[in-house]
């Protein structure tokens, strides 16, 4: 979750003709797969998908991941650059300690990921469906550790493994300054 604090603004009001202010206005925003149900809901499109989106598209998911139910509609309006990077640098984080080796090549399905099909894959490995509020980076690993953890390990050959070996002592040699 990320908390921001958005700064309180003054305008003039031109029906009293006085300066009047508003104060700073604090939200909790969620990068989660709800907010990317209520923007495909929406717009009827994909959100992850490489396609340019609008400052409007861009914005209305920012409010989709708004958290507080009560808050002035105009405040979207008064981001400055610093939130807006809070909330991209937010959105990459990977939320979670789990990291990944290096994993072989694999060649795209093309298949495009939207909400619906992250709610399948919670349905697919059993995760319940709590997790539809975690950070969306964090349930991806998730989903990406049940599919590795599901799927049959196929033995390496004899000549990947002494590969593997040559490239893990020429590691070593390097790490410990030694020829052998």
């Amino acid at each position: 979750m990320l908390n921001l604090i958005i700064e309180g603004t003054e305008y003039y009001n031109e029906e009293t003709e006085t300066f009047e202010s508003v104060g700073d206005v604090e939200l909790e925003l969620e990068h989660s797969l709800i907010s990317l149900s209520k923007w495909e809901s929406k717009f009827q499109r994909p959100f992850l998908s490489k396609d340019d989106k609008s400052i409007t598209e861009i914005l209305y998911y920012v409010e989709c991941m708004i958290l507080c139910e009560d808050y002035p509609k105009d405040v979207v309006s008064r981001f400055t650059q610093k939130n807006i990077d809070q909330i991209n640098a937010y959105i990459e984080s990977k939320e979670s300690a789990t990291t990944f080796g290096k994993m072989p090549e694999q060649k795209s399905r093309g298949e495009v990921i939207t909400s619906e099909l992250i709610y399948y894959w919670m349905v697919a490995f059993n995760i319940p469906f709590e997790c539809e509020t975690w950070h969306l980076n964090r349930l991806f690993a998730l989903v990406r550790i049940c599919n590795i953890k599901n799927t049959k390990q196929k033995k390496m050959s004899k000549t990947e493994i002494a590969m593997r070996n040559r490239e893990l002592n020429a590691e070593r040699r390097e790490r410990l300054g030694t020829r052998g």
